[in-house]
């Protein structure tokens, strides 16, 4: 399975299409809020199941405020992170990933890429697509797989 996690497009299409390009066949598809408006445009061009949750610059939508699902056999939480304060830190969410039996904890708002594996659980952020923050201000995304095995690898990729 080939799952491709996005975050902060906020409502631009261009870097989103760059992405779902390189990416190629994917399996999945994993928003991870501050659509801003692109919810119509994202169930027009992904084509396989998606995921996609509400941030915090997403105020006139129906989309969820976070979800948990099964990824084969893992239990994924998403959330934007801005309820969980990740701008100061990883030990809320953490702490919420735990409570909830998470596996995987996937959140986005920084703008800024995050990998952990800790006490087996993965918390990442893909980055922004479109406003990215990090040193060298690429936008960023991340390619997820999990093999016949159950085995989970992940890709940071950068536009």
């Amino acid at each position: 399975m080939r799952i491709l996690i996005v975050s902060d497009t906020h409502g631009r299409h261009q870097a989103l299409d760059r992405a779902l390009e390189e990416a190629g066949k994917i399996d999945m598809f994993i928003h991870l809020g501050d659509v801003e408006g692109g919810e119509d445009y994202l169930e027009a061009v992904v084509e396989c199941e998606k995921h996609i949750i509400r941030g915090n610059n997403d105020f006139f939508t129906e989309l969820p405020r976070e979800e948990e699902f099964e990824i084969g056999p893992y239990h994924a939480f998403i959330t934007h992170g801005h309820y969980y304060y990740v701008s100061m830190g990883m030990e809320t969410i953490i702490e919420e990933g735990r409570s909830r039996g998470a596996d995987l904890v996937m959140f986005g708002h920084t703008h800024r890429p995050f990998f952990l594996q800790k006490d087996g659980m993965t918390i990442l952020n893909p980055g922004s697509l479109s406003f990215p923050r990090q040193e060298g201000r690429r936008g960023s995304y991340m390619i997820m797989e999990v093999d016949g095995d159950g085995k989970l690898s992940f890709e940071q990729k950068y536009l």
